[in-house]
């Protein structure tokens, strides 16, 4: 693992309580395989860091759209605090490389995952908040957030890829997307799924997670990636011919039009 000093440097604050950081990396998946850990899992910590960046984002808001009503405001704030705007975040901070993972997170790709790395990011302002104040903790999520901020203000809530398919394809042909669970395999703690999506009889796309909501996303992620560039008068039948990706099984036929 690199020093945790790179972390704090990354940061950008004083972090007078290391041991808050290096708890706010701790995945709950490792602490069977050491249970000698002196620091505890980050779920306490993400707990409160969630608290803190509500707080922190519905402020900004609160500030930049004095005329936005309560229900404007939330909307815009639930489209910033998401799971996959977080898990950018991760990214971009680089935390996946301080995580504390168990064997098994680690092998099926936990650092990458982006329900560990939201929770992380969380945690991280928890930690940020606890160790060296309210400010410090604004300064961190302006920095990481502050653009994301600045776009919705401007452009109103970010949808999801699941909203941003239902109305494209209801628009074009008047069609509403409907999902299928194909598969989900492994056991409980790492269970995976598989979904399909179709519009009309056509299967415009394909996803994994470890979630089924995040499955559906990343299959309307797909078809979404299909539209791009065809022609509004296309029929699905042309821009989704056969099953799409990888993901397709052996046997699946193209679907009739």
């Amino acid at each position: 693992m690199p020093e945790l000093s790179e972390l704090v440097a990354r940061l950008g604050t004083p972090m007078t309580r290391p041991d808050l950081l290096q708890q706010a990396l701790v995945h709950r998946s490792v602490v069977n395989e050491r249970p000698n850990l002196s620091a505890g899992t980050n779920e306490r910590l993400e707990f409160l860091g969630d608290a803190v960046l509500g707080f922190l984002i519905a402020d900004a808001l609160y500030q930049r759209l004095p005329n936005a009503s309560e229900g404007e405001l939330t909307a815009l704030r639930a489209s910033i605090v998401r799971k996959e705007t977080l898990a950018a975040a991760a990214r971009k901070l680089e935390l996946g490389r301080w995580l504390l993972l168990g064997r098994g997170e680690e092998a099926s790709g936990g650092r990458e995952r982006d329900q560990i790395l939201a929770a992380a990011f969380e945690a991280v302002v928890g930690a940020v908040y606890l160790s060296d104040g309210l400010a410090h903790a604004r300064t961190v999520v302006l920095r990481e957030l502050g653009p994301i901020v600045e776009e919705v203000v401007a452009t109103g809530p970010r949808k999801d890829d699941k909203s941003r398919l239902q109305e494209l394809t209801q628009a074009r042909w008047q069609l509403t997307p409907v999902y299928e669970l194909l598969e989900a395999v492994g056991p409980d703690h790492a269970k995976e799924f598989l979904v399909e999506v179709r519009v009309g009889a056509q299967v415009a796309g394909r996803g994994r997670g470890r979630t089924k909501q995040a499955a559906e996303q990343m299959a309307a992620r797909q078809a979404l990636a299909s539209l791009t560039g065809a022609p509004a008068e296309a029929s699905p039948a042309a821009i989704w011919p056969r099953p799409p990706g990888p993901e397709a099984r052996a046997g699946d036929q193209s679907p009739s039009s």
